[in-house]
């Protein structure tokens, strides 16, 4: 029964990792931030070329831009960030690596040292931290989770990243073109679709952090209407002015 629980439990937390990686940074955050940019990028670009006289091709045409350039952007953005980011880790797990290599027994008292701070009393931190220090790799996968907080071996994939933030921004930023692209071309069809998705999207993320699903739907909503708003306003104003 002992083994049976202390199974489930090890597979609970490996599930709970698993969903803390794909959060923090594999492929379900530039999925979501991909998906509310399109979806803001391209109605704040029909209300804006719409406020401003745009033909129906033309507020078509703009949209399928700034979704093309919008969504490749997105992508080597999020590719260059996360490759950054392993690149800076890998650096500190080098370093790390040097110095079990070079100075071992300073490393295995630092590690006592930091297992005493969880509460473990010293006896049982010295004896774990021998054991740890026996295996090079368990000791810098350690060291590494102790100081700087993430497994070297379980980074985020640059190409995931990338694949998700331009097929998610690809995605909302067709949703307010479709009226248009239906032959419904009517500027304020687009701007409801775009409210409606904005609270479904908005709401859902809110349901994935174990929010209110109305609290990220009325915070995205706000945002894209206010967005949207201002580039409506804009596109008066300059075609007023070309008028």
């Amino acid at each position: 029964m002992a083994t049976e629980n202390r199974t489930r439990s090890e597979a609970h937390g490996h599930d709970r990792g698993h969903h803390h990686r794909d959060v923090s940074g594999g492929w379900l955050r530039p999925a979501v931030f991909g998906a509310m940019d399109g979806l803001v990028t391209n109605v704040s670009l029909i209300a804006g070329v719409g406020g401003g006289g745009g033909t129906a091709h033309t507020i078509i045409l703009t949209g399928l831009a700034g979704l093309a350039a919008g969504a490749c952007s997105m992508a080597a953005g999020e590719f260059v960030s996360v490759s950054s980011q392993n690149e800076l880790i890998y650096s500190e797990v080098d370093k790390e690596r040097l110095e079990l290599q070079n100075n071992a027994v300073a490393e295995q008292a630092e590690l006592a040292t930091m297992l005493r701070a969880r509460g473990v009393s010293a006896a049982t931190a010295r004896q774990a931290a021998a054991e740890i220090s026996a295996n090079p790799e368990k000791a810098l996968a350690v060291h590494t989770m102790e100081e700087l907080g993430v497994d070297h071996t379980e980074l985020p994939s640059p190409l995931v990243a990338a694949g998700a933030s331009m097929a998610s921004f690809a995605v909302g930023a067709l949703i307010p073109l479709l009226p248009y692209l239906a032959g419904f071309r009517l500027l304020w069809a687009a701007l409801a679709l775009g409210a409606v998705a904005a609270v479904g999207g908005g709401g859902m993320v809110s349901r994935l952090t174990d929010r209110p699903f109305w609290r990220g739907a009325l915070r995205q909503l706000i945002l894209g209407a206010c967005a949207a708003g201002i580039t409506y306003l804009i596109g008066i104003g300059v075609g007023h002015i070309a008028a």
